[in-house]
């Protein structure tokens, strides 16, 4: 199969561009919440997705900065 490398090598092309899309857009927030949560050795739970959105959002609507929306 010679033409599956090329396949591998757009399909690894595309979850590179999603990746990226995520981190733009700011999708990936939670993830990285968790993966501060798991390094900063936090003896409580972190928080399910729902309430970190919830928290978040709560945090800027009291602290309110510049931003495009």
């Amino acid at each position: 199969m010679a033409g599956g490398g090329r396949v591998e090598t757009v399909l690894d092309g595309l979850r590179g561009l999603a990746w990226w899309w995520r981190g733009v857009i700011g999708a990936d927030r939670y993830e990285r919440y968790l993966d501060h949560h798991r390094r900063a050795g936090h003896v409580h739970p972190p928080m399910t997705e729902r309430e970190y959105w919830r928290a978040r959002t709560e945090h800027q609507e009291n602290n309110p900065q510049g931003r495009c929306c």
